[in-house]
């Protein structure tokens, strides 16, 4: 079974999720945007192998630290799409504008497309691409655990911004009706940014893309 534990890192309070198989203890991190000692020592306190780094796409907050992670111990950066290749570009940039520590430059290993899978030890874990905030915006689902990760997408009482460049607001609400309401209302998502919720939860009560946004009773 996936398990998961969430650290809140850099001035955005970005949720990087470690994920883990509970059998092999092998891991993955998810959206590495900085605090890189603060990760690695929660990795080693739960006694977890750390194997791959997953994104859900390359905004500095999220992939902040993506370069470093992957130079300093080897590993795979899978993910998002290649829609977000112009954001990992200008990831320096990001870096300056936002005073966030200058970011190294990285080449994802590889690439994600919607309908992807990508395997943790046993658990095998759904990649949907859910354009909107960001053009290669991807979230990670697992059907087991019945949680998905879904980075800037939806979050608890709100939606991801799309006034970056790229940034579409009807796809976004599109990725959330097509891709994320049909994983089923129990399926718990951690968001990028903010606490967990439910998406039975969002679809009946969150303002901009509930039932009532919708005209539904």
């Amino acid at each position: 079974m996936l398990q998961y534990h969430t650290v809140p890192v850099t001035p955005f309070a970005q949720n990087c999720s470690i994920v883990w198989c509970d059998q092999t203890r092998e891991a993955a991190v998810i959206d590495p945007g900085g605090e890189l000692d603060r990760l690695l020592a929660e990795i080693s306190k739960r006694g977890l192998k750390l194997t791959q780094i997953w994104l859900t796409h390359a905004h500095i907050d999220h992939a902040g630290g993506t370069g470093e992670l992957a130079r300093r111990l080897q590993l795979p950066i899978i993910g998002p799409h290649t829609g977000d290749q112009y954001w990992i570009d200008g990831l320096p940039q990001q870096s300056q504008m936002f005073g966030f520590p200058p970011a190294e430059h990285f080449t994802p290993t590889r690439w994600l497309q919607d309908g992807d899978t990508v395997t943790l030890g046993q658990s095998t874990v759904q990649v949907r691409h859910c354009p909107g905030h960001t053009p290669g915006h991807v979230v990670f689902y697992s059907a087991e655990a019945q949680r998905v990760f879904v980075g800037d997408v939806l979050f608890a009482g709100s939606i991801g911004r799309t006034d970056f460049p790229g940034g579409n607001h009807q796809h976004l609400l599109d990725s959330i009706a097509q891709r994320l309401w049909p994983m089923g209302d129990a399926t718990v998502f951690i968001p990028g940014h903010g606490p967990e919720s439910t998406l039975g939860e969002e679809r009946r009560h969150n303002p901009y893309v509930g039932m009532r946004h919708a005209g539904q009773r």
